[in-house]
């Protein structure tokens, strides 16, 4: 799988980090059953969704992975600076 780094280009998968679906985290004062929520409680869609990728080889930047997780094709990319917390 080829990956397209915002800096650095297209790259292959093996340069990343994937650390796993990019979600809204709670507030630190937020409720024990909201964290339980958000740690426990996950979403397995079979689609679109958003990953959090770094760029472990190359530059080391953070970065937003639109995929695909059946078909695997990457849709976009776009560094996670850029969404200003929208996720």
């Amino acid at each position: 799988m080829r990956v397209t780094c915002p800096n650095c280009g297209e790259r292959d998968r093996r340069e990343f980090y994937v650390k796993g679906a990019a979600l809204a985290r709670p507030a630190a004062d937020a409720a024990l059953d909201e964290w339980h929520d958000h740690v426990n409680l996950r979403d397995n869609p079979a689609g679109e969704v958003h990953e959090l990728w770094f760029h472990e080889m190359g530059c080391g930047a953070w970065i937003d992975v639109c995929r695909n997780v059946v078909s695997h094709e990457v849709i976009s990319t776009a560094w996670v600076s850029d969404l200003g917390g929208t996720r």
